[in-house]
């Protein structure tokens, strides 16, 4: 039995949600917790959506000939989300809302402007605003002339002729990204008031249309389907081919067509004939749309936000420390965020002036858009030394940064090489070669559960682990190899063998059955046998099996699963043993982590997560974590997390989310605080 993947990403999202309702976490923080919710589910609408609706439309004709289509699965959806959006309007009007008006401050919602605002609005529309809106009457450009932006947001406004009776239709684009959507007002009565450049827009409407009386101005949005949806060659270059699809997707067919509750539904109708928009993809929505914005409302108070946590510092970096030294020494496993990312930074900014150093090889999926790691490679290749990047160019909604890179680092003489056809390379690895001359060389492997990107490393939890560990690194160096000599996705795993790593499309599926099947051995023979596993998705029917078979084997299987889970626990006979927990707090929970056995268990960790696609057609990096100092952290990590009572879930048979009780009145354990505090302390 497996649940809908995307039914479990909505319950992720509404656990997201769980957060802006709870009052225990800071007040503007609980704003951001909803940005969060509005911004994944406008990436839903984009991403999953077209599929959706493309699948329910097969039940009629495919039904009854063995496709996994979940019956009325687009129409379950959708009273989800309505659901869901009812919560987060009520969560906002009735909740933050309120309490930002108990600290003295105003967020304009849907209510009427003060008189005395009335003047200092229309200077704001006149001198930041006008300039920036572009209005199209639809009776003079054919519609064909106009494509709603992906996101971008819009007034349909109904217009009558002064002396005529004839009705007019003109769309303004609301400019909120050429101007801040908030503005902040004078004060009055010593209260803050804070504004939408849509309400500044709505109050002076009728200077953008002189000579025209305006009937109704309604806000609209579009999501629009973000695939590329290449057909992959080796012949047609593909850096050229994704900057080709790049500008279409803007464009892309809508998926998602957003529009005000009160709006007329002759109206509605207009608008969806006029740009080609089912009934399954119209959505009422709030009078505002892009509420993700709400997490760039302009209050600074220190109070309103989490405190903060100052990542703690490296012993191997102070006095000018030489990482590559210490790593000969021992592995570093580094805690991100709750360490500092300097070792990393180090790692990269050493390796570019150290005259031993010869090679540098590394996978990049998502960088900073101001990556010092990038501007590392760059500083490397130009001092001479060999710089190899393996740049996924297919990595959604980063590709424009990865290409700017990419262009930056090939003019600098770093060899890039891109996507290979039909895979994804989403490992998290890089090495570091050095020559000390007479033939000695040393490789210093760095394996991640995240990217190599200092911007969200302060706030994804992920592992790094530093190795000079030969049996790993010289298995990396050959993987890298390997790569950069394919040229289709055939790869040659009759010739690649990997005793260490595990890496998808050559071994990775064999090396975890072999270690589920060696727990379940444990467990037929009485044994203590037990796997904790902590993933971001849990969606691939054969790994999913095989920890069905460990539970009614006997093996306890506990499983930290942050957003999709399409395991089922607690059916009887099948997932008995089976327990399933979500954990949601002020970091995004990242890690991949792999635990096998109670007594000298066996821990690995790397990038890949579950799914069909990390483990069939992506190339994925597992890596066995040999010292036992960090063995011991890692399983310390999981059972601290394991012990959240505070923003834990465990998820039930009917794949709903319950609070885990605490024993007793004993105060709540929070696990992102544990872990902060345990990582302090360890010596």
């Amino acid at each position: 039995m497996y649940y809908n993947r995307d039914l479990s990403w909505l319950g992720f999202n509404y656990r997201v949600l769980h957060e802006a309702a709870s009052p225990d976490v800071p007040l503007m923080e609980r704003f951001k917790f909803l940005s969060i919710f509005s911004s994944n589910l406008d990436e839903f609408f984009r991403v999953r959506y077209p599929s959706i609706l493309a699948l329910s439309k097969l039940q009629s004709t495919k039904k009854g000939k063995g496709l996994p289509i979940a019956d009325n699965l687009a129409e379950t959806i959708q009273t989800e989300i309505e659901r869901q959006l009812q919560e987060y309007g009520s969560i906002l009007k009735q909740q933050l809302i309120p309490e930002l008006a108990k600290r003295d401050v105003v967020l304009y919602y849907n209510n009427k402007i003060e008189q005395a605002h009335l003047k200092e609005i229309k200077e704001i529309f006149l001198s930041k605003v006008l300039a920036f809106i572009q209005p199209l009457f639809f009776e003079n450009t054919p519609h064909e002339k106009f494509a709603p932006g992906n996101n971008e947001l819009y007034f349909f406004v109904i217009l009558k002729k002064e002396g005529k009776d004839e009705l007019a239709h003109s769309v303004i684009n609301i400019p909120a990204d050429n101007v801040p959507r908030f503005f902040e007002l004078s004060y009055i009565d010593e209260k803050r008031y804070i504004i939408f450049v849509d309400d500044i827009i709505r109050e002076n409407i009728s200077c953008i249309f002189p000579g025209f009386e305006v009937q109704g101005a309604y806000s609209i949005k579009f999501n629009r389907d973000a695939e590329l949806h290449l057909e992959e060659d080796v012949e047609e270059d593909m850096l050229k081919k994704i900057e080709k699809h790049l500008k279409k997707r803007a464009i892309g067919a809508p998926s998602r067509f957003l529009y005000e509750p009160d709006m007329p539904k002759n109206i509605q109708l207009y608008i969806a004939n006029l740009f080609d928009v089912s009934y399954e993809e119209m959505f009422a929505g709030g009078r505002y749309h892009n509420l993700k914005d709400l997490a760039k409302l302009p209050i600074k108070d220190k109070e309103l936000h989490y405190e903060p946590r100052k990542p703690m510092s490296s012993a191997v970096l102070e006095d000018c420390g030489n990482i590559f030294k210490e790593v000969e020494q021992r592995d570093i496993l580094l805690h991100l965020p709750y360490d500092s990312y300097n070792p990393i930074l180090s790692f990269f900014n050493q390796a570019a002036i150290d005259p031993d150093v010869k090679e540098i090889y590394i996978t990049i999926y998502r960088v900073a858009a101001d990556s010092h790691i990038m501007n590392a490679l760059i500083g490397a290749a130009r001092n001479g030394k060999k710089v190899t990047a393996f740049v996924e160019l297919k990595a959604r909604f980063d590709e424009e940064n990865n290409i700017r890179w990419s262009k930056r680092m090939k003019e600098a003489g770093v060899r890039i090489i891109y996507s290979l056809p039909g895979i994804k390379v989403h490992s998290k690895t890089a090495i570091v070669v050095k020559e000390r001359g007479a033939g000695e060389q040393t490789i210093y492997g760095l394996l991640s559960t995240g990217n190599f990107n200092e911007t969200t490393a302060q706030f994804y939890t992920d592992h790094a682990l530093f190795t000079s560990d030969t049996a790993i690194t010289l298995e990396l160096l050959n993987l890298f190899h390997v790569l950069q000599e394919a040229k289709t996705q055939v790869l040659p795993s009759d010739i690649m063998r990997f005793n260490t790593l595990c890496v998808s499309r050559f071994n990775m599926i064999e090396c975890f059955e072999d270690l589920i099947k060696r727990e379940i051995k444990k467990a037929q023979k009485g044994h203590p046998a037990i796997i904790r596993i902590k993933l971001n998705n849990l969606e691939e029917p054969y790994m999913i099996d095989q920890l069905y078979k460990a539970s009614q084997a006997g093996v306890q299987v506990e499983l930290i699963v942050r957003s999709i889970c399409c395991l089922v626990p607690g059916i009887a006979g099948v997932s008995d043993n089976v327990s399933i927990r979500r954990i949601v707090d002020r970091y995004l929970e990242h890690t991949r982590l792999f635990i096998f056995g109670a007594e000298d268990p066996i821990v690995l960790m790397g990038s890949a997560d579950w799914m069909t696609r990390n483990l069939r057609r992506r190339i994925e990096v597992i890596v066995p974590v040999k010292d036992k100092k960090c063995r011991k952290e890692l399983v310390d990590y999981f059972e601290l997390q394991w012990q959240d009572t505070n923003k834990a879930v465990a998820l039930t048979s009917a794949m709903e989310q319950e609070k885990i009780n605490g024993a007793g009145t004993e105060p709540q354990h929070n696990a992102q605080d544990s872990i902060y505090q345990y990582l302090q302390n360890r010596g």
